[in-house]
């Protein structure tokens, strides 16, 4: 590319030389694009820039905030406001999960929309359920684009999920029935969920009834997709919990 125009949010940076800085950059033209800039561009904000290059290491000029922007799903302006308190880690986490798991060069227009608004709920007062829910669908939304969307209806065998059964997810099989020894390990073990809890979730989606398993759910194909390799925002936002 040469002198493109992108837009995009900025998921990772370190300093390189006096001046510049790495770049990881989640565009809506080509998704994560790495680049060479001018140190000082901010984290969370929509930023207008130009590429160019033919290797995967671009390089940014003119790296603004881009005009703000008018959101119809909330029929407001979208603001240059900061993201404060746990919020921020949640922001983080949501930079860092894109950063690792999203390839180099792929558009992904529809979960770049979704990140988007995502961040401009997470610059809202929030209560620590409507945090989560938030998370929750975001991490949706990911695994969806990835192709890792998680079948609630069928176990393993394509038998229906029996409401009086249990089950545990493994996220290269998926939901396999588990006789009724194993239903009593502990859950540092694994992991289990009743078939209730399965179709309430398959019925529901993503709600206050349904959150806490989704959340149980997502954490072990995260867990999956990140080869178990921990989270700094992830521990972050542990550490700030311990110190409250």
């Amino acid at each position: 590319m040469r002198n493109e125009a992108l837009i995009g949010y900025l998921l990772h940076q370190r300093p390189y030389q006096e001046k510049r800085a790495l770049y990881s950059l989640f565009s809506k033209e080509h998704g994560v694009i790495h680049g060479v800039g001018k140190k000082g561009a901010p984290l969370f904000e929509p930023l207008q820039l130009f590429a160019t290059g033919k290797k995967e290491l671009k390089t940014f000029s003119q790296l603004n905030l881009a005009p703000l922007a008018y959101d119809n799903s909330s029929e407001k302006t979208i603001s240059y406001a900061q993201i404060a308190g746990q919020q921020q880690y949640a922001a983080l986490y949501l930079n860092e999960i894109l950063w690792k798991l999203l390839s180099i060069e792929d558009p992904m227009p529809v979960l770049w929309q979704y990140y988007q608004d995502s961040i401009i709920i997470l610059k809202q007062p929030l209560t620590s359920q409507q945090l989560r829910l938030c998370l929750r669908q975001f991490e949706q939304q990911l695994f969806d684009q990835l192709g890792f969307s998680v079948s609630l209806t069928h176990d393993s065998s394509l038998t229906t999920i029996d409401p009086n059964n249990i089950y545990r997810f493994l996220p290269d099989v998926g939901l396999v029935l588990v006789s009724q020894t194993d239903s009593q390990l502990s859950d540092t073990v694994q992991i289990l969920f009743e078939g209730s809890e399965l179709i309430a979730m398959s019925d529901l989606g993503i709600t206050d009834i349904t959150l806490s398993a989704w959340s149980r759910l997502y954490r072990l194909l995260l867990d999956h997709l990140l080869d178990y390799q921990p989270l700094q925002s992830r521990l972050l936002w542990q550490q700030q919990q311990r110190y409250r």
